[in-house]
């Protein structure tokens, strides 16, 4: 009766979460009123006449941009065009994509991860299917598509619940979207918002930065996401779910030999890209080493997003030409004109989201807000470990009522990464911070891009599973990663170490 009474809450909860998500708009006409309100916000508070000292160059006064005078509105229709095509994830993005859009549809990233499931023995199967969701971030949204219903499948095929084998996969792939041991479009995407985030208070400073900034801390990640994704699922999750007594039962079907052909020529290519990559970067006096030989502020690190795009690009090519899925470069031209089609919502997102970004930098709101936010905060004596705690906090509730990662964190960066350097944390430091949270709840959240999909597959084998069923499955890895990753991090920040190549954990002015 108990147990009744507290789902029956539960499910409550979870009503209330759908109804004021739902309530939300959508993030194009999200950032389309925040841009509004930016504006409307720099004309009220220049009208105070409110000015600090910029916290990088001492003695200067800034005062917020009134954007709705004569100069204002010349600056929103003249910087207009600017503002969408600099906008940061822009280019990131669609390079990205070029890339990583051949290799998923010529087959390449499927094959890959099934064989790599396959060939994982019976005891390691959901070690093997939660690593592999969280590697699968390296193809971004790849690894939704592909994994959850492979997973299941695998896991009906060996006579366990096809529900848990799900939400291992799922979990992998979202909760563990933050952690991976090769550098992503994430990365990238996320990594261009908090340098210019940064440059609100230190230009100079975010020159020195680069996107693998969490590089060392996502690498540890991978292990202990993986080990705790698979404590949850075999002594939570598999035991809550019980036996399995659908009808539906289905072989895994094996790689096929011209698959295995495809496999073993793209691993041959890839290999030969990273060592005619290495040839660039390893040898003295290479073309692609900064300054006095450097490789972590160098041509190479700052180029890193046409490399992940080359090194996607080369295998999938090669993997289609053997399979026969591309026969000649029409079909690599369609191929990678479908996967630019699916990025049509977030071109869309981009104009907005890039009116937004631009004018709360131009209006001088961040930097002012992040001075008087630090003051706060140090008024409050809340500093160091508490104050990173609120924060992952904060940024996991929003997260479950806006799914998208790079909409969230071009929101947040602009006002949290100014607070966190005037508080004496690095950028750094705080896009760690707010990986977590978001990578965290990304499966409890129904809003969250892919979560009806997932739905979807899970009806394949339980017709009554819906939002709060799928919510409460996953509600266990969400808080057991947030609470592992959060005592994680905390662990980094007491030793100091950095958190990837130049990526501090304390910010010195």
């Amino acid at each position: 009766m108990d147990n009744q009474k507290k789902k029956g809450f539960f499910q409550r909860f979870l009503d209330v979460v759908e109804y004021v998500g739902n309530k939300l708009p959508h993030p194009v006409t999200l950032f389309a009123i925040l841009a509004l309100l930016v504006l409307v916000l720099s004309a009220v508070v220049s009208s105070f006449g409110i000015s600090v000292e910029h916290p990088g160059k001492p003695g200067e006064m800034v005062e917020v941009k009134n954007l709705l005078n004569a100069e204002g509105i010349q600056y929103i229709f003249g910087s207009m065009t600017e503002n969408f095509i600099g906008f940061a994830p822009l280019g990131v993005v669609l390079l990205t994509m070029l890339g990583i859009g051949l290799a998923e549809r010529s087959g390449l990233i499927s094959a890959l991860l099934r064989g790599f499931v396959l060939s994982v023995p019976k005891r390691f199967i959901t070690l093997g299917l939660v690593f592999a969701g969280i590697m699968s971030s390296v193809a971004s949204d790849a690894g939704y598509v592909v994994l959850p219903p492979l997973g299941a499948l695998l896991f009906a095929a060996v006579g366990r619940h096809p529900l848990a084998g799900l939400a291992a996969a799922f979990a992998g792939v979202s909760g563990g979207f933050s952690a991976n041991l090769l550098l992503s479009g994430t990365d990238a995407l996320l990594g261009e918002l908090t340098i210019a985030a940064a440059a609100i208070v230190n230009p100079t400073y975010a020159e020195t930065m680069n996107i693998a900034m969490n590089y060392y801390f996502i690498i540890i990640s991978t292990f202990v996401l993986t080990l705790v994704g698979t404590w949850v699922t075999e002594k939570v999750v598999e035991p809550r779910l019980g036996e399995y007594k659908g009808e539906y039962r289905e072989k895994l079907e094996k790689l096929t030999d011209i698959e295995k052909k495809g496999l073993k020529w793209a691993g041959i290519s890839i290999i030969v890209a990273i060592v005619l990559t290495a040839l660039l970067i390893l040898p003295e006096n290479a073309p692609m080493r900064g300054e006095d030989g450097a490789i972590i502020q160098s041509p190479f690190m700052s180029s890193l997003v046409p490399i992940i795009a080359i090194l996607f690009f080369i295998p999938g090519l090669v993997y289609g030409k053997v399979t026969k899925a591309i026969k000649d470069d029409k079909d690599v031209a369609a191929q990678m004109t479908d996967t630019m089609a699916s990025m049509g919502m977030f071109i869309v997102l981009a104009f907005t989201a890039g009116q937004f970004v631009a004018y709360f930098n131009e209006s001088n709101l961040g930097l002012v807000l992040g001075v008087y936010g630090a003051e706060f905060l140090q008024n409050v004596n809340l500093e160091g470990i508490p104050l990173v705690i609120l924060f992952i906090i904060i940024a996991a509730f929003i997260n479950i009522f806006i799914g998208s990662a790079s909409a969230k964190w071009a929101m947040m960066a602009p006002v949290f990464v100014p607070i966190m350097m005037q508080m004496g944390y690095a950028p750094e430091l705080t896009q760690m911070a707010y990986r977590i949270a978001d990578s965290s709840t990304n499966i409890i959240s129904p809003l969250m891009t892919y979560f009806a999909i997932i739905i979807a597959f899970a009806q394949k084998y339980d017709k009554k599973m819906g939002i709060g069923t799928l919510v409460s499955t996953m509600f266990p890895y969400a808080m057991f990663f947030l609470i592992t990753w959060t005592i994680m991090l905390i662990v980094w920040m007491l030793f100091g170490v950095d958190l990837g190549p130049a990526g501090p954990i304390l910010y010195n002015n």
